[in-house]
């Protein structure tokens, strides 16, 4: 039955572990929550994965069409300066991006 979970397949500290990857705080009724909303998703998963498709044909596009795409042209690239002219930061001919630790 779908929304009550009989066995949990993520677990509250792996709730905890994606909550510190994310660096996010959640109190333990937001852990408790999350818990079972992930849990209630992957339940939904396990339904679809019962359907039998079979005779279905795998497709990369649900609807007809084609891509837009323009043709490759080669051409001259900027020059230095004129990359680096609507940038404040620059050092030696390249982009000045902070420091990132």
């Amino acid at each position: 039955m779908i929304g009550t979970v009989t066995a949990e397949k993520i677990s509250i500290e792996e709730v905890e572990h994606i909550a510190w990857l994310a660096k996010i705080e959640l109190s333990q009724d937001e852990k408790k929550l999350f818990t079972n909303q992930f849990n209630t998703i992957l339940e939904y998963f396990e339904v679809i994965n019962e359907i039998d498709t079979e005779d279905v044909q795998p497709t990369t596009q649900v609807i007809e069409g084609t891509t837009a795409l323009r043709e490759d042209k080669v051409s001259t690239s900027l020059s230095i300066n004129d990359a680096l002219s609507n940038t404040t930061h620059s050092e030696r001919r390249f982009f000045k991006a902070p420091k990132i630790i």
